[in-house]
């Protein structure tokens, strides 16, 4: 399968530089999130959501490749139903683009990190 030889590549190419995202929960989104200094894009995912495991290891690459200027974070939204509400989310994956707290863009769908970049190049 192409996709899975190209993320393949790129995590031998990023090979122990591979971030681990930050998990998050209701109690601990507001200080995470709203108090960060640097924009966080926030990853709605789900366990059962075949997209949202798609777009984790895109994910993890930009996390590591643009950590002084962007922070990623997961959020569990069947574990964390509050902050799922609170953020209006439906679909999976969603993410969502905090800067100084309020949340600046929001992102419905799975991508290529291409495209994702793109989404996020005023932020980065």
């Amino acid at each position: 399968m192409v996709t899975a030889g190209r993320n393949a590549r790129t995590a031998a190419a990023v090979g122990s530089r591979m971030a681990t995202l930050t998990e998050l929960t209701d109690d601990t989104f507001d200080e995470a999130v709203l108090g960060a200094t640097k924009p966080v894009l926030v990853d709605f995912t789900a366990a059962w959501c075949g997209p949202c495991h798609a777009l984790a290891p895109i994910l993890e690459e930009v996390a590591v490749e643009h950590a002084d200027k962007l922070e990623i974070v997961r959020l569990d939204v069947d574990a964390n139903p509050n902050t799922t509400r609170r953020f209006d989310v439906m679909s999976m994956p969603t993410l969502i683009l905090f800067k100084d707290g309020v949340a600046q863009r929001k992102m419905i769908g799975a991508r290529g990190k291409h495209h994702l970049l793109d989404e996020l190049s005023d932020f980065l």
